[in-house]
């Protein structure tokens, strides 16, 4: 099978009493657009980020899901999982996406992005699925999707090949990140073989392990 993505998915803002930002607002909920849309060094054009605080920026610029493991959460849940319900912006097919080495590179389009870390579940999350246990249910399930950094900025669209072009032979993957931060604390100091590892997750893991960050 081709990698490939199924859909680019931007934010419709939703108000609810579960949304994370102080104003009420969330951009969980995304949906497939028409058309091309453009990344860059910190945003997917047109998609809206409610708490800067802890999502966006230049290593959370993108994020993917991987449309396998939509379905399998759709027999799980017994309901309809369509491409976005994720909060993701690219809903992939036939990529890998837990097992994706972190600093790995895809050229889709005319953009390059490089693999950074996995999404940590939060209420804001549970709370528009309308699933309390959810989190709980996620984390076990550990296959979080991955956060991009945009290297060359450039558009995407639906039905674009995804290529793997580099990929980093420490082999540190997505799901070992997050089994060894919210499972498997015994996986934290593989983590630090990672150079491509955000800092903010490389200090977390040096706290985690109280050793020195230099």
């Amino acid at each position: 099978m081709t990698a490939k993505l199924i859909s680019v998915n931007l934010a419709v803002i939703t108000e609810a009493e579960w949304a994370g930002d102080a104003s009420g607002r969330s951009g969980i909920d995304k949906r497939p657009a028409a058309g091309r849309v453009t990344v860059r060094a910190d945003e997917v054009v047109g998609d809206f980020i409610a708490e800067r605080a802890h999502h966006g920026g230049p290593d959370q610029a993108v994020y993917a899901y991987a449309t396998e493991d939509a379905q399998w959460w759709e027999a799980e849940l017994g309901r309809p999982v369509p491409p976005g319900r994720f909060g993701e912006n690219l809903s992939t097919l036939g990529v890998d996406v837990t097992g994706a080495v972190i600093g790995e590179q895809w050229a889709i389009g005319s953009a390059l992005l490089q693999v950074t870390k996995p999404r940590t579940p939060c209420r804001t999350f549970a709370g528009f699925w309308g699933e309390p246990d959810l989190i709980k249910r996620f984390t076990v399930r550990a296959a979080p999707g991955a956060y991009l950094r945009v290297l060359r900025a450039g558009t995407v669209g639906a039905g674009d090949p995804v290529e793997v072009v580099h990929r980093p032979t420490h082999g540190v993957t997505i799901g070992e990140v997050f089994r060894a931060l919210s499972l498997e604390p015994a996986l934290l100091p593989r983590l630090l073989d990672a150079e491509d590892l955000p800092e903010s997750t490389r200090a977390k893991v040096h706290r985690r392990l109280r050793t020195p960050t230099g």
